[in-house]
Parts: structure tokens; sequence; C-alpha cells
């Protein structure tokens, strides 16, 4: 017996009929995950919005990018700290022993607030439902570090595996530099799911580029039939000064080694690092729109293994919104978020993006998507 099989015989009874329905529905699935119906075993006890945190899953290495008087080291600096964010968002924050499950789709609003001990703090907000994006401010005023990014996703399959593109980009700033770095974002496969075994690699290439003049290319690859290996990530770096380009490669998840003028040194190792805890506000503290008290009724559910009641919780909240929205629509009423607000692109990062554009030829696709959020400051 395969541990697929086992991982099937796992499901429960009253949710495998909902099981065959969804695999049937994946056939010919295309769009956004929101409008993508789950069996409850499969969901996360979390909201998708709180996903942007794990942007700050080591906020040490982030408050660190601009210690350096050489912008170089910065850029370097800068590189850990994003691969640092790729494993909490798509591995450490997965607890162990356990398979990827599909977060709660955010409702229009919902409020992610969170800060950790060295006073690094993020606000994150669903700015729109359709489509779907979540925009994400993490700031620490003392080492003089902002991110300023949004996130929405495309999704389609192919053969067994879901494909999604990240629609958005982010923004470093270093205030006391006066530099900015922007990101793009790689895409997603999630393989298993016929299994009811989900898991996560990421593909394809994302971009970076600091108005200092450095550049980076990271391409990401998974272990094929012959060689390789999982969650593998190769970043060259470019400059003027560099008679060569530097490289960065290793587990996106584990070590990494970086290679200057023929000499490679350890550069990474997220194994040895711990995740800080974040400070969250205690549930009859927050807000009516903050994540974990909107759907603190489904992930109770779920924990306790309580299907049908997480299945009625989360369907009452979002009847509720199809309600909302629809009142807004009769009246004219036009939502504005209460954390951002929506601009041209070039106000976030400038010049960046033609740049990048520049320098990265065919490998070059575009899912930065048009304009961007900023943050209300």
């Amino acid at each position: 017996m395969t541990s697929s099989d086992n991982t099937l015989e796992s499901i429960p009874a009253d949710q495998q009929g909902s099981f065959s329905s969804f695999l049937k529905t994946l056939a010919s699935f295309t769009g956004d995950l929101s409008s993508l119906t789950c069996p409850s075993f499969l969901l996360a006890p979390i909201s998708l919005l709180e996903y942007s945190s794990f942007w700050a899953d080591q906020p040490e290495l982030l408050s660190s990018v601009g210690k350096s008087d050489n912008a170089e080291e910065r850029f370097y600096a800068a590189i850990k700290w994003f691969i640092s964010s790729l494993n909490g968002s798509f591995s450490s924050r997965v607890p162990k022993g356990e398979w990827e499950k599909k977060p709660f789709n955010p409702i229009l609003g919902e409020q992610f607030l969170c800060q950790w001990q060295d006073n690094t703090r993020i606000v994150c907000e669903q700015v729109s439902h359709h489509p779907p994006v979540s925009g994400f401010y993490i700031e620490n005023k003392e080492a003089g570090v902002i991110v300023n990014g949004h996130d929405g996703q495309k999704t389609r399959f192919s053969g067994t595996q879901m494909l999604v593109d990240q629609i958005g980009y982010c923004t470093l700033k270093l205030t006391q530099r006066d530099e900015t770095y922007l990101f793009t974002l790689p895409s997603v496969s999630v393989n298993g799911i016929w299994y009811a075994a989900p898991y996560v690699e990421l593909y394809g290439t994302s971009f970076v580029h600091s108005s200092s003049g450095f550049s980076a290319a990271i391409e990401y690859t998974t272990k094929g039939w012959i060689s390789g290996e999982v969650h593998h990530f190769k970043a060259t770096v470019s400059h003027e000064t560099l008679s060569t380009p530097t490289v960065i490669e290793g587990q996106w998840t584990g070590k990494s080694t970086i290679t200057k003028n023929k000499k490679t040194v350890d550069f990474l190792d997220l194994t040895t690092l711990e995740k800080p805890t974040p400070i969250i506000a205690p549930l009859e503290q927050q807000e009516a729109f903050e994540s974990r008290r909107i759907w603190k009724k489904v992930s109770d559910a779920l924990k306790s293994g309580d299907y049908a009641v997480a299945s009625a919780e989360k369907s009452a909240i979002e009847n509720q919104q199809r309600a909302l929205r629809k009142e807004r629509e009769t009246t004219g009423e036009v939502w504005v978020p209460a954390h951002f607000t929506k601009v041209a692109g070039e106000d976030i990062y400038g010049d960046l993006r033609e740049k990048i554009v520049a320098k990265a030829d065919s490998k070059f696709i575009d899912t930065m998507g048009e304009g961007g959020w900023m943050y209300k400051a």
C-alpha cells in the first residue's frame, strides 16, 4: 500500500462525496481560488490574508538589510530576507507532518495586524474581492525599513498540478539610505491534490532590482526524475562593478551558498533560525474586521474535526458578504479600504520595473499587474 493510499483512506467518511465532486471540478477549473469550493477537511484554519505576515517570517533579517554601508552587501542582505520570506510563505508555516491546505478566502476589508519583539509591525488588508488582492505594509522605524506590496492569484490546472501565478510585487525601502528594491513574485505549483496530500513548489523566475544598480534573476526548480533537489533556487546577481555575476544557490527552505570571484562560502541556513512568534492582540480586543475574529467559529470547528459546523459557519460568512455586495451595488456605495489607497505603480517603485524589463529579456513574465496599493501613512 502506498502513502497516497493511506492518505486517501484518511478522508473523513462524510467528506468523501464532496472530495469526489471537488476532483471533478478541478478537471476543468480555471480562474482565481476564491471561486473554488473546497471540501472542509482540506481547509486550513487560517485566512489567506494572514499569509502576508510571512513576509516578516524572520524580522531580524529584514531589519538588518540596511545596516551595511556597502550597497553590494545590502543587496545580498535583501536577498537573504526575500528567501526567508519565501520559506515562511510556502514551507515553514505548514505544521510538521501535515499537508498543504487551502486557507479561507478573505472577505473584503478584512484586516490582520501583528508585530514582533524587535518592533517590526505589519498591516494586512483585503483591498479587493474581485479579483482577490491582499495589500500589506511592514515597517521597522528604528531599522529604517519599509515593505509595501500586494498579492493576488491567477490559477489554472495542468494535468495533476494546480498552477498559481502570483499577481503583484513588493518594494523594500531603506529610509536611512534613500534606497529602494523591487521584487517580483515566483509562480507556485500545488501537487498531490488528487491524493488529498497537497504540497507546494515554486517555479519560474522572479526578479529583484535596486536603485543602487544591483539586480538579480532568481530561478526556481525542483527535483527531476534523475537529478536535482526539491525547493531549489539560483540567483544570478549583476552590477556594472562586478566583473562576473555573483551566484547564490541552494534551497529556499534550507541552506544556500554564495559564489563570488570563483570563491564559494555559506550564505544562509534557514534550518538554524528559529521562527519568532508574532504578537497578536487577544481576540476580545480585536476589531470586527480582523481575520481571527471573523473566522473564529470556522477555525474552531476545523480544529475539532467538526466539518459540518465548519461548512455551515463558512457559508454564513460568505452569504453575508454576498448580501453586503448586492446592497452596495443597489445603493451605488463605493467601498474604500481603511489602510491602503490605489495608486499608479510608478508612485511605488519609480523606474525599477522598466529596469527589470530591460535586463530580463524573454525570461520576464509580467505578473506585476497594473497599479499598486500604497499604505496610508
